[in-house]
């Protein structure tokens, strides 16, 4: 157990993202009072001398680096340059700041594409760096494999307790909702909403739709977080999922229940479809006592309804860079 105190000073770095709102929004109901946030415009997590500074007059004590550049096949393919530079840089400052000036523990947030695109499912933690990544989201994926890499290398050079969760597919409040940058699922939500709102009823979905994916409500992750704070402590990275998935296909419809049910579903097949599964083992998370709580039914038709309650920002939101 860690000694994390209602009054430690904690900080979310990521906090306006998807991630990072959830896990202000899990810390606040648990009772953390003293809980650090800075903007992208206070903080620019890339650049080492501003977090150095950051982190001297601020010493946050635990460290929640949840922040970086994410995005869905098209952003991750058409932009991998971005994604590369600023996922490297973000994590390697926060990492390095967190060491100098004595965080007790971070946490620092990877995710399931880190895995060989042809690893053997459902993927368990040892299978990191055995063999080629999916081509799609690669330059991400790199990125992600060096913030563990790093954060064991500090492990083992410093002593520093950093610690690694790698996520599945996540949703929820806050997402991203832009066509152009978002992950599947909310990407869906938005097509069906535009199709009802504009009386159409064909809605086109990426690729053949025989992909398997898992999804996991990013207040569930929030929770994970907090708990793996609390009672994991290990050098190997940790998965974070549900352990269940399903086709592209079947997400497809519903999300059409929820949002469009008068909807058609059409396929476009010249688009990539990316891994052809990709579920988490999380054998090593359940043993620790830990499970998701929100079936992916509600989870939609929630985040469904914080869409339509935040219509005129959801549109366009994208995932912030560390801010």
């Amino acid at each position: 157990m860690t000694e994390m105190t209602p009054t430690s000073r904690i900080f979310v770095a990521g906090h306006r993202g998807l991630v990072g709102s959830a896990v202000l929004r899990r810390l606040a109901a648990l009772g953390y009072t003293n809980v650090l946030t800075a903007t992208r415009d206070q903080l620019d997590l890339r650049d080492q001398a501003a977090v150095n500074y950051w982190f001297r007059a601020n010493r946050p004590e635990f460290v929640y680096l949840v922040a970086g550049t994410v995005g869905g096949i098209l952003a991750n393919s058409t932009r991998p340059a971005e994604f590369i530079y600023d996922n490297m840089m973000i994590h390697a400052t926060v990492v390095h700041s967190a060491h100098l000036f004595g965080a007790k523990k971070l946490l620092y947030l990877g995710s399931s594409c880190i895995y060989p695109r042809a690893a053997a499912q459902p993927m368990t933690e040892e299978a990191l760096l055995t063999g080629p990544l999916e081509p799609t989201n690669e330059s991400y994926a790199i990125a992600k494999i060096a913030g563990i890499k790093l954060c064991q290398a500090y492990r083992s050079q410093y002593g520093s307790r950093f610690i690694s969760a790698m996520p599945t597919n996540l949703y929820g409040p806050n997402d991203n909702f832009d066509l152009t940058s978002s992950h599947v699922l909310p990407a869906m939500i938005r097509k069906f909403h535009d199709a009802k709102q504009e009386g159409a009823r064909d809605v086109t979905i990426w690729g053949t739709g025989a992909p398997r994916r898992e999804f996991l409500h990013v207040d569930d992750l929030a929770d994970a977080c907090v708990f793996l704070m609390q009672r994991y402590d290990d050098a190997l990275q940790i998965n974070v999922g549900t352990g269940e998935d399903l086709s592209i296909a079947e997400l497809a419809e519903t999300v059409k229940r929820v949002v469009h049910p008068d909807a058609t579903i059409v396929y476009d097949r010249t688009k990539p479809d990316g891994s052809p599964r990709k579920l988490l083992d999380v054998t090593r998370l359940h043993a620790l006592g830990w499970r998701h709580k929100i079936s992916l039914a509600d989870g939609i038709q929630s985040t469904y309804d914080w869409f339509l309650a935040n219509h005129s920002i959801a549109r366009g939101l994208a995932h912030s860079k560390g801010a």
